[in-house]
């Protein structure tokens, strides 16, 4: 289990890269369309929503009494449909500012580090008590994992969306 998660982990920050990488500091703050985030912006949220988990991953834990990747599918179903408009929570939303590629590029590095330094020293069956989405149960920290990539995933299809649009500017 944990290499494949490991590989996914990789996967996905390596497609994520891929398309920040195709930016320029200039697009990379260029409000495509109305009701648009600039792809600043999506990465400073794909941060924002992916960061504190090794802390939440050494708080309280408990042995989980479900399977440990119920969520998975529904997390899947949910965010890798591109056909949806989802609307981020307050607490995950970007700051409307110029943002650094390179910055942003870096912590991401770091995030995706730190999702591999979990998997390879956590048990992943594990339920996370100290935090949880609203309207949800508990995760497990292969769930939390998971959300991260899922979540990550759907943005790199934005970024990859907002870069189309600006380049036929």
């Amino acid at each position: 289990m944990k290499t494949a998660v490991q590989k996914n982990v990789v996967e996905t920050f390596q497609k994520l890269n891929e398309v920040l990488s195709s930016f320029s500091q200039e697009e990379f703050n260029i409000v495509p369309f109305k009701g648009s985030w600039t792809a600043g912006q999506t990465a400073q949220h794909i941060i924002l929503a992916c960061s504190g988990y090794p802390e939440l991953f050494a708080g309280k834990t408990e042995k989980t009494i479900r399977k440990y990747d119920e969520h998975v599918k529904e997390l899947e179903t949910l965010f890798l449909n591109f056909k949806i408009k989802m609307e981020s929570p307050e607490f995950l939303r970007p700051e409307k500012k110029e943002y650094n590629k390179n910055s942003l590029t870096l912590v991401l590095l770091k995030i995706e580090s730190d999702l591999l330094e979990a998997v390879e020293n956590y048990d992943l069956t594990l339920t996370c008590l100290d935090f949880h989405l609203p309207n949800s149960e508990n995760f497990t920290i292969y769930e939390w994992i998971n959300f991260a990539l899922v979540h990550a995933q759907r943005h790199t299809n934005q970024l990859n969306s907002i870069l189309q649009y600006l380049t036929k500017l």
